[in-house]
């Protein structure tokens, strides 16, 4: 456990640990530093307790419309200087990503993701 300064017990984040409520709602910006969404939640392999994808929002209002975007977790890196998530990813790409809608079953598209990720960029 890590102790703050205060005395109490760091409950939410430490130096190399967030806690998973803490990550939910993060914004998750472009490389060019442009908002494009935020971490709706993110899915662990519940085998290797690793985290597998982070769900991003893109899109809607008030989540109403919002599509659902799983990112593999290695493709985000965390910035202090945005307070987010950085994607090096082209917005194209972005755009043609496997995606779900709100109400949509999510247990079919992990094969359709990781065939999506694996690909090379075309450029």
């Amino acid at each position: 456990m890590h102790t703050t300064a205060d005395g109490t017990v760091a409950r939410k984040e430490t130096y190399d640990l967030i806690a998973s409520n803490k990550v939910e709602g993060t914004s998750v910006y472009d490389r060019a530093g442009e908002r494009i969404g935020e971490v709706h939640n993110f899915m662990v392999d519940k085998v290797s307790g690793q985290a597998a994808y982070a769900v991003i929002s893109f899109g809607g209002f008030l989540g109403i419309g919002e599509d659902y975007f799983p990112l593999p977790w290695n493709q985000l890196s965390y910035d202090t200087s945005v307070g987010g998530y950085v994607v090096d990813i082209d917005r194209n790409r972005l755009d043609g990503a496997p995606r779900y809608a709100r109400d949509e079953a999510t247990d079919t598209w992990r094969g359709s993701v990781d065939d999506y990720w694996a690909r090379p960029v075309l450029i």
